[in-house]
């Protein structure tokens, strides 16, 4: 099932919470809304689901103008972050519960609903707590029976409000994996709203970036992570390293610091501009290089995961910000920096952003253009 966003538009009195966003989900694909608090993706995804009206606008499902349905008659699934399990209940009457509420015409026999509880239960691997309370089950668990339940419906459309923020890193690494899996079994449409870059990037057919009420870029998550299309896009999705001066030529400078860009970079005179690298695309070494001198000052060193990460501060030059480099296990080995150690970053990829709202130049330095590699660390 298909989900097209034209223009809708949301005002909470005098806040507007959504302003002219469009969006098409195509069938089978699991979509995320990807942004910071107050960004507008829980309006979007409850204006989807019928639990909020727009101001402006309209929804389709499969071409079909739903815009005006009431919630229970677009015959969606909806989990929320905080699981709304019923106390009372156990877990297979808090999963047949949307079935034994229909009205008694479009209502599943009492024998079917059962064994549909049953095949739900089994299929989120909980078959064996159905007579269990909420007040019983680890969070893990009360979240797969919350999807259980929205599942018995046998919904199109699955919409999930930041479904795993209120679990620990393990469990929603797992449950992450889980729902990947299960999605890609059943090809069912899900949207899902998150403000954790990792579980969107990983989980996601595509991801639409949201900031103050805007669709900031929709893309695939290989190509957002490595081609953001604005400087928002960029600061959000995982750590950068800003290097911002005065453009003369091919030269950026501030203070002591400065950067060339490499041949075939657009010169530039008496202009500002930023550079931005990824820590994947810095280097460091114990001398300048050629074509940067950037000198840093290492503040912290993390050993924990593939590799180790250097936290760095400006040294004879200004920023607001850390800078992050990534170095492996047998370069920390070989070097042992510590903190209060100097050295010197030198990139080998950099985005150019010259102005506000505009794309940035993705520039690269030839292996010609770097120093010999004996001053790398």
């Amino acid at each position: 099932m298909s989900i097209s966003i034209e223009g809708i538009t949301k005002h909470f009195g005098s806040f507007q919470a959504l302003k002219d966003v469009s969006l098409d989900i195509p069938d089978g694909q699991l979509v995320g809304l990807l942004g910071p608090s107050g960004s507008g993706k829980t309006t979007l995804l409850r204006i989807i689901a019928g639990l909020e009206t727009a101001d402006g606008g309209r929804i389709l499902f499969h071409g079909e103008d739903v815009t005006g349905l009431h919630v229970r008659e677009r015959k969606v699934g909806f989990v929320f972050q905080h699981y709304a399990l019923f106390r009372h209940m156990t877990v297979a009457q808090n999963v047949a519960f949307g079935l034994e509420v229909m009205p008694a015409k479009e209502r599943p026999p009492a024998a079917e609903i059962r064994k549909r509880v049953d095949m739900l239960l089994e299929m989120v691997q909980l078959g064996q707590l159905a007579d269990r309370f909420p007040a019983q089950l680890s969070g893990g668990q009360k979240q797969r029976i919350a999807l259980a339940r929205a599942l018995s419906m046998k919904p199109q459309i699955l919409l999930l409000d930041e479904p795993f923020g209120a679990l620990d890193a393990k469990v929603r690494k797992d449950l992450r994996r889980w729902l990947r899996a299960l999605h890609s079994e059943f090809h069912f449409t899900s949207v899902f709203v998150t403000h954790d870059q990792e579980e969107a990037l990983e989980l996601s057919d595509q991801v639409a970036v949201m900031s103050a009420g805007r669709i900031e870029q929709v893309d695939r998550p290989q190509q957002l992570y490595a081609e953001p299309s604005s400087q928002f896009v960029f600061d959000f999705l995982g750590h950068v390293n800003v290097f911002a001066g005065q453009q003369n030529g091919t030269l950026l400078n501030q203070d002591d610091a400065w950067v060339r860009l490499p041949v075939g970079a657009a010169e530039r005179v008496g202009q500002t501009a930023q550079l931005y690298m990824r820590p994947h695309e810095l280097t460091l070494q114990s001398a300048p290089a050629a074509h940067a001198h950037l000198p840093l000052c290492i503040e912290s060193i993390s050993l924990v995961g593939a590799e180790v990460r250097l936290e760095l501060s400006a040294r004879g030059w200004a920023t607001a910000e850390h800078w992050e480099v990534g170095i492996t296990h047998t370069q920390f080995n070989s070097w042992q920096p510590a903190r209060g150690d100097h050295c010197f970053a030198v990139p080998r990829v950099a985005h150019v952003f010259q102005a506000e709202g505009q794309a940035p130049e993705t520039i690269r330095w030839q292996s010609g253009e770097l120093d010999d590699p004996a001053a790398m660390i």
